[in-house]
């Protein structure tokens, strides 16, 4: 696409390797109003349209050292050419030229001896053509610019850094099938640095609408799980609260979760509920003293909890968010002991396809995965996401990809 006014006359390429047949063919041109450049054979015409830029060609067949089919040949390996309208002029009156000269990429066909009638219609509409096209080329290249941005906006909804808390390692992966996406997650600590939330979520559909609801989300469920009773969860239950799964602080947290994920739920269903955007997520909170995990799975893949005691799932606890208002969901509890892992992970995991498309990684796959995985937080999601991409064996990706962790660290000695 050249830069030129869509006012200023067309640059149309004359090749042909006869005097007589460029002259008149430049005369008439030019008589349409358009400006005429010259080539005497193929090779001569390749040459000006990676020079200069040109709107149409005009192109004989039958030239020495480059003929007309190589020339299609060549500008269709080429990027920048292959989209300059091509009208090809020739004796050659036979059927199969003309097929040929389609298949290879030209767009009209003008027969000698030049009718000026129509020449004009057939350079007026592969001129339309080129123009359509170039204004289609800039209403993609701002669409790709807005998704850009959009990239950039939603990639802020994500932590920067991790934050930290004592004796554990957090990861995550987020890896969108587009420029923008509908899975995301979170940590952030609770009031006083003892607990740690840790959100994975996914937003139904792809694309732009999953991702605005994906920052609506994201940021509803923090900003609920921000407004708590934290503080005064450390003045009630500081050298009170030594067992691991009750007391009165674990009571408190385990009533801020289903406030949280209740007032989450109600929002988006009673406010959006025209969009029918829902989204499956897993929202836990780990105690980091006693390694306590309170979580509500609303409608998620059920993380795993791995190490060297086995494996376990967390099983959905309560339905997607948004679906409904008033739907109830209940709390679960684990503990992480030291060395275990708690490994979460969308569908875009589990539906991963192969190369021909005709098999998912599954459920039975991804368990065996971050059952085989080791080391640290982070190893074992690159390891997932390395198993991953190895069963598509290069294929698009069909859907997000999100993974997080949280890995008590082994007791030392």
């Amino acid at each position: 696409m050249n830069d030129r006014s869509p006012d200023a006359p067309a640059q149309i390429l004359v090749a042909d390797d006869v005097e007589m047949n460029r002259d008149l063919l430049a005369r008439r041109v030019r008589r349409l109003g358009h400006e005429v450049l010259v080539a005497v054979d193929g090779r001569q015409a390749l040459e000006v349209l990676r020079e200069r830029p040109v709107d149409v060609l005009l192109l004989d067949i039958m030239m020495p050292n480059m003929n007309g089919y190589e020339v299609l040949e060549a500008m269709a390996a080429d990027e920048r050419l292959r989209h300059v309208p091509v009208i090809m002029i020739s004796a050659i009156d036979e059927k199969e030229s003309i097929a040929r000269c389609i298949e290879l990429g030209a767009d009209d066909y003008l027969p000698k001896p030049f009718d000026p009638l129509i020449l004009q219609a057939r350079l007026g509409a592969s001129l339309a053509r080129k123009r359509l096209r170039e204004r289609e080329q800039l209403y993609q290249k701002s669409l790709v610019r807005e998704l850009e941005i959009g990239r950039e906006i939603q990639a802020h909804f994500l932590p920067a850094t991790l934050p930290e808390l004592p004796g554990y390692e957090l990861a995550a992966r987020l890896r969108s099938a587009r420029m923008v996406g509908g899975d995301f997650y979170d940590f952030f600590p609770l009031a006083g640095g003892r607990e740690m939330v840790a959100v994975v979520g996914d937003v139904c559909d792809k694309g732009v609408g999953a991702a605005l609801f994906m920052s609506l989300f994201r940021s509803l469920l923090r900003a609920l799980a921000e407004q708590s009773d934290g503080a005064r969860w450390n003045e009630r239950g500081a050298g009170r609260d030594r067992r691991r799964d009750a007391g009165p602080r674990a009571e408190a947290v385990t009533g801020h979760l289903l406030r949280t994920i209740t007032l989450a739920n109600d929002y988006v269903a009673g406010t959006h509920s025209r969009s029918n955007m829902f989204a499956t997520v897993f929202f836990a909170v780990v105690d980091g003293e006693s390694g306590l995990v309170q979580y509500i799975n609303a409608g998620h893949e059920p993380p795993a909890v791995t190490g060297p005691g086995g494996l376990r799932q967390l099983p959905p606890t309560g339905p997607a968010l948004g679906l409904m208002p008033g739907m109830a969901f209940e709390v679960g509890r684990t503990t992480l002991a030291p060395g275990e892992s708690l490994v979460a992970w969308t569908d875009g995991v589990t539906e991963a396809r192969t190369g021909s498309g005709d098999e998912l990684y599954g459920d039975a796959r991804t368990l065996d995965t971050v059952r085989a995985g080791g080391g640290s937080a982070d190893e074992m999601l690159d390891g997932l996401l390395s198993a991953v991409d190895g069963w598509t064996a290069g294929a698009e990706q069909s859907d997000d990809i999100t993974l997080l962790a949280v890995r008590r660290l082994p007791l030392r000695g």
